[in-house]
Order: C-alpha cells, then sequence, then structure tokens
C-alpha cells in the first residue's frame, strides 16, 4: 500500500485579512479567488511559489495545514469562515508513511512558473531600513488609541473630505515605521451581523511621532462617500474615523509592512509619487528626513496629484518648504485654469531630474495612490530613462532586487 498523498494547504487567515486583493493580484497561477466577504487559496491549483506572502501588508496569507489530500478544506467551505479552523492531527499513520510526511517541504516545490511571475517580484526592504516590528497586536487583541486631534485637510467646498487623524497610544508599546500602516477595528456588525474585518491606513508621521517625543501618530483619511461606480454608499471605517472627536477611544491592530520602508543611509535619494491620501507615507518620510537634515544629504522629488489645489491635503504645509530640500511637482488633473495633468505628466516635464534620480545607485522610488496611476508612472519612467540613454526594464529590475523601487497601489 503506497503512502497516503499529503499536501501543505495554503489557507488565508479571514480574521486579519483586509481584503486588499494584494494576493489575489500577486498569485502568477490565479490559485486564489474571493467573494464580498473572504478571500480564499484553491488547493488543487496552488503550488506553494510564495509569490503572495511578502506583498501581503497583514501577514494573513501566510497560513498552512499538514493533511491528507482527500481531506482538504473546499472553496466553499472557507468562504464561510470567520477564523482559521484549529490544526488537526493526522489520523494515525504507520512509520514509514509518517517518514514520508516528515519529509514533507513547508511549501510545495514551484514546479510551474507563469511569464508574468518576473512582474510580482516580492518586494524588499532598502538594505538600510530600520527594523520594523509587525503584527503585535492583532485582531483578538487589538491595543486602545486615543483620539489626541481630528482635522479637516481640504477646503470645506472640496468634493474630499480628507481628515488628518492624531491617535494617542498613551504607554502602551506601538512602534512603527515611515511606509508602515495601522488596521482600524470599525465598531458593529455588517448586513451579515459579522465583525468589521478591519481597514489598514497607511501612518503619516515619523518613528517619533506626529509630535516628537510622544507615543502618538497621524493618519491621512478621506470619507469615503461612492463606490467605483460612483454610486452613493458610506464607507464604514472612514465615516467612523472622520466623524471622531478629540478623546474617543479606537481600536488598533498592527503594525503591519516590512518593505515599503524609507532608507537610512546619509546618500539615499528618494523619489515619492502620489495620489491623495496616498501622500500619507510620503509625508511621514519627508519629515522625518526634514528633522534630521544633518544626515540625509540625498536629493528629494515629490510628485503629488489631485484634481486642484483645494482636492489636496497638505497642501499648504507643502508650500512652505525650501525647495532645495524638496523638489515638489504638483498635477492637478481638475483645474479650471489649466490643462489637465497627471503625475506622469509631471515627471516627463522633469525629465533630467528624473532620470538622474532614477539612475542613481542610492536613488530609491516610492509610488503610492490608485491604482490607476501605476501603469502611466511606470511608462514615465521607461520614456525618460530611454532619453537618457537608459533601458527601464533593465533598471526596474535591479531597483526591486536592491530593494529601492516600492509600489502601493489601490
Amino acid at each position: 500500500m503506497g503512502a497516503p498523498d499529503i499536501i501543505k494547504q495554503h489557507l488565508i487567515d479571514p480574521e486579519i485579512c483586509i481584503r486588499c486583493n494584494t494576493c489575489e493580484d500577486t498569485c502568477p497561477i490565479d490559485a486564489i479567488t474571493h467573494d464580498d466577504r473572504n478571500y480564499v487559496v484553491k488547493a488543487d491549483v496552488c503550488n506553494g511559489c510564495n509569490a503572495c506572502l511578502s506583498p501581503c501588508p497583514t501577514g494573513a496569507i501566510d497560513n498552512w495545514r499538514t493533511m491528507l489530500r482527500g481531506d482538504a478544506y473546499t472553496i466553499e467551505a472557507q468562504l464561510l469562515w470567520d477564523e482559521l479552523p484549529a490544526e488537526v492531527p493526522l489520523p494515525e499513520l504507520d512509520t514509514a508513511i509518517e517518514g514520508a510526511a516528515a519529509a514533507a517541504p513547508a511549501a510545495p516545490e514551484v514546479t510551474i512558473q507563469s511569464v508574468e511571475t518576473s512582474r510580482h517580484t516580492s518586494p524588499r526592504a532598502p538594505w538600510s531600513a530600520a527594523h520594523p516590528y509587525v503584527n503585535l497586536h492583532g485582531v483578538r487583541a487589538p491595543v486602545t488609541a486615543t483620539v489626541a486631534g481630528n482635522y479637516r485637510l481640504t477646503a470645506e467646498d472640496a468634493s474630499s473630505d480628507i481628515h488628518h487623524i492624531v491617535l494617542d497610544f498613551g504607554t502602551h508599546f506601538f512602534p512603527i515605521l515611515e511606509g508602515q500602516s495601522i488596521g482600524i477595528v470599525p465598531p458593529g456588525t455588517d448586513a451579515a451581523g459579522k465583525p468589521h474585518y478591519i481597514r489598514m491606513y497607511s501612518v503619516a508621521s515619523p518613528r517619533d511621532g506626529e509630535r516628537p517625543g510622544y507615543n502618538n501618530l497621524a493618519l491621512t483619511v478621506k470619507r469615503v462617500d461612492q463606490d467605483h461606480a460612483g454610486r452613493p454608499v458610506r464607507g464604514v471605517a472612514s465615516s467612523y474615523l472622520c466623524d471622531l472627536a478629540k478623546g474617543d477611544t479606537v481600536q488598533v491592530v498592527g503594525p503591519f509592512g516590512a518593505t515599503f520602508l524609507m532608507p537610512n543611509h546619509a546618500e539615499a535619494s528618494v523619489m515619492m509619487i502620489c495620489t491623495g491620501t496616498g501622500s500619507a507615507p510620503m509625508r511621514a518620510m519627508t519629515e522625518r528626513m526634514r528633522r534630521n537634515l544633518a544626515h540625509f544629504r540625498g536629493r528629494r522629488m515629490l510628485f503629488f496629484g489631485a484634481r486642484n489645489a483645494n482636492e489636496l491635503p497638505y497642501f499648504g504645509p507643502l508650500l512652505k518648504l525650501p525647495r532645495d530640500f524638496l523638489d515638489i511637482h504638483f498635477a492637478f488633473s481638475r483645474d479650471p485654469d489649466a490643462p489637465r495633468r497627471y503625475v506622469q505628466d509631471a515627471i516627463r516635464e522633469a525629465a533630467d531630474a528624473a532620470a538622474a534620480l532614477l539612475t542613481d545607485p542610492n536613488g530609491h522610488v516610492y509610488i503610492c495612490g490608485l491604482k490607476g496611476m501605476e501603469e502611466g508612472v511606470l511608462a514615465a519612467f521607461d520614456a525618460v530613462c530611454a532619453g537618457a540613454g537608459r533601458n527601464w526594464a533593465e533598471l526596474e529590475a535591479t531597483m526591486k532586487a536592491e530593494g529601492r523601487l516600492h509600489i502601493e497601489t489601490y
């Protein structure tokens, strides 16, 4: 009698999954699917290539169960989960079978590779980045933070209601690095009577706090009032956060993120490209460098897109920064007094400076904002590199391998 077919089934933890679609978008063989509640892995398709692991912002993707293939959890069963099932011991097996199970790899050997895999190279942190703490507080044991301030950033007549929210953690240990995110646990339940899943927000303040020396951090939150089709909705977490008053308490999980981190070495140059609330990690990095000017001697460029100046968070404070500290390029797509302009247009207009930073071996690039911007920005990089006599495809691969190209779009 042959040994039974034992597998390491790949599972996603529904408690800490934020439904960001990163895993499904990253998987090179379409082994991940979802419904309106859960993301799940197809046991008969997954080959254990691990391409989805490091891009996951919360670590929800990194769960495995050793089991007989015939007992693998079905997609239908996984879609109904509110939490991962407990480990189930394998049935009693003879010595030979146990030996076969013990020899099973932590994840199956990769036997299939898609031509698209190269696009999804697992991101890496810069070599000089500080060590991040991650997943200190989970959904079952969130930390309580107190609202220290909640300020509207956009003009009162702007269509985007964007808030700067400061959360104080008191005596709780909650270390954050620039580029990391936290999860907010909205109170209440959804239409099915289930607790709301966490929503993730990038931190907009540097590691030493929104106010230096205080155990606090800031978020940049846009109130969601319509879906992707333009239909009116009420964003569960965004409305909750934007309506908070000073002194209110919030349940927080995290921190999350181990790759979208800023370099710490003195010669690093940084190009930041963002739209809307994608400015949050850029604000954190910029403020970190502003507070430590004697250390950070590299160049800094910011390409910031919005509909118009009234819709752009932190517009006033950005204008007050010296140009020799931060080379700012705004791009407004709905300015009644100017033609439509997007961040990729601004990059092309600053081709010489952009190409110099892209080809700098100490140059780092950070892109954060709506998914739609990504293709245009990368095409602009291709154009400015071609103009400088460099091949962007080769440079892109090098920058990814060296932890110098970071993209977080949604």
